[in-house]
């Protein structure tokens, strides 16, 4: 059978060439995204006069009979048809003759799967806050249930000052929270209508586009019909959105294998989110993190590679430019999978409390604060940093940590010691002396946990209200 677009052409196209130039294989996950374009295209013709009632009823009722054939999984798609667009035109036309040919009347192609990457992208941005969420929700969940924990605090993976777990964690809702604005800010370049914008200059039928704005949901039209079809940086700024909210998940990752090994033991995931070995019967394998941590590479390659085929195109459309789905198909999977599994494998995470307390005894962690200690009698920090080193330098020799030493042992290193430095380094005291904006006192961390709770409360509701809008009204 010929093309819909074979007139021109005197000779079939080369099979191979079908198989190499065809989307189908993968846009077709845009099915109802198209049809829901489509339905508000037509409904505009018929708004506009260019096409009469019957026909436009016609094409709608055709059209909801694809749908439905789609969602049974009854449809086929055929390499022959190309994209998901002639798909779909195709079957339209098999169902109510060829009149579905009228409903590609004011459009192309290239307008057309520019609409429908944006309807698909809105929709997941607004899941994927919603899913940031729930992950918020968890973590503050476990900060609320650890306030009096207090585990070492790292730099350059060495114990550097205690923190309290609750602390730990609510910097991942901070980075999270981030994330969530971020996405909330790209819905604005998202929510952009490119329909009418034709192959690249426009259409000659009096078309409405911002009628089709407003039956779609979008706030806004594309002002140059070339950029609108041209136009894929809505599709970076997710990628590059996405590549960061999987850096954030890989942090974390990378803490959670560590803390849930037999050397750290601060904390044991569930058993329904891990492994076992083929071999060895004892192993409880992270795999989860591990595989998220894994999988960050493939979503920064995704937009890598998008950013690499939109680096030296010329306005407006070109074929390299079907690059952009596979990836972004890609990403939202990804990132769908590592959401929905990490809520429920941070709420269901059991800490070691205990096991944290030892670490944090049985370290130097302590040391700065005998250093503001002594600075708090007079003594320049420099000299202080030096008098503690010599401190520790000694208690390593000894097999000891600043706890045990005894008063006499830190006055040979500096006379300013008092009995009250066994107050000083008690992790408690350690802990709640950092009493300032964003420090790690339990009254900085129960304030941080509020301020957490009532962003994440407003971040709940913009879900709730841009589902409505989102929504895929077919």
């Amino acid at each position: 059978m010929s093309k819909l677009w074979g007139g021109r052409f005197t000779k079939q196209t080369n099979k191979l060439v079908e198989e190499y130039t065809a989307s189908i294989l993968f846009d077709k996950a845009l099915a109802e995204e198209d049809i829901q374009g489509s339905l508000a295209h037509v409904k505009m013709l018929g708004k506009c006069g260019i096409l009469p009632e019957a026909d436009v009823e016609k094409i709608r009722d055709g059209l909801l009979k694809v749908l439905q054939r789609i969602r049974r999984g009854e449809a086929e798609f055929s390499v022959a048809d190309e994209d998901i667009h002639m798909n779909i035109e195709k079957q339209l036309i098999d169902e109510i003759g060829p009149v579905g040919g009228k409903l590609h009347t004011g459009r192309s192609r290239n307008d057309q799967v520019a609409t429908d990457m944006h309807l698909y992208l809105r929709r997941h941005v607004v899941e994927f806050v919603g899913l940031l969420t729930s992950l918020q929700e968890a973590l503050i969940e476990q900060a609320k249930n650890n306030l009096d924990t207090i585990v070492p605090g790292y730099t350059h993976l060495q114990r550097a000052q205690p923190i309290l777990f609750a602390h730990h964690l609510l910097a991942y809702v901070s980075m999270f929270q981030r994330d969530i604005e971020r996405l909330q800010d790209s819905y604005k370049r998202i929510n952009m209508l490119p329909l009418g914008a034709g192959a690249l200059a426009g259409t000659t039928f009096p078309i409405d586009r911002h009628f089709v704005a407003s039956e779609l949901g979008f706030d806004r039209v594309y002002d140059n019909s070339l950029d609108a079809v041209s136009d894929r940086d809505f599709i970076v700024e997710f990628l590059a959105g996405a590549s960061l909210i999987m850096t954030h998940l890989s942090r974390f990752c990378e803490e959670l294998v560590l803390w849930s090994s037999t050397e750290f033991a601060f904390v044991e995931l569930d058993d329904a989110f891990c492994t076992g070995s083929s071999i060895m019967p004892q192993k409880k394998n992270p795999d989860v993190a591990e595989l998220v941590r894994g999988k960050t590479g493939r979503v920064y390659g995704n937009l890598v590679g998008l950013l690499t085929v939109l680096k030296a195109l010329p306005l407006a459309y070109n074929k390299d430019m079907q690059e952009d789905k596979e990836g972004m198909f890609d990403t939202v999977r990804t990132l769908q999978g590592a959401l929905q599994l990490f809520a429920p494998m941070v709420a269901s995470m059991k800490v070691n409390r205990d096991r944290m307390r030892q670490a944090v005894n049985n370290d130097f962690s302590n040391a700065t604060d005998i250093a503001d200690y002594l600075v708090g009698k007079g003594l320049p920090f420099r000299q202080a940093h030096e008098v503690i080193g010599k401190t520790v330098l000694y208690c390593i020799g000894e097999g000891k940590y600043l706890l045990d030493l005894k008063l006499e042992e830190f006055l040979q290193f500096s006379e300013l010691f008092d009995a009250k430095i066994y107050e000083v380094l008690q992790p408690e005291h350690v802990v709640n002396a950092r009493n300032v904006f964003g420090g790690t006192a339990a009254p900085q961390v129960q304030a941080a946990i509020g301020r957490a709770e009532e962003a994440n409360a407003s971040a709940i509701a913009w879900v709730q209200e841009y589902e409505a809008k989102t929504a895929l009204k077919v």
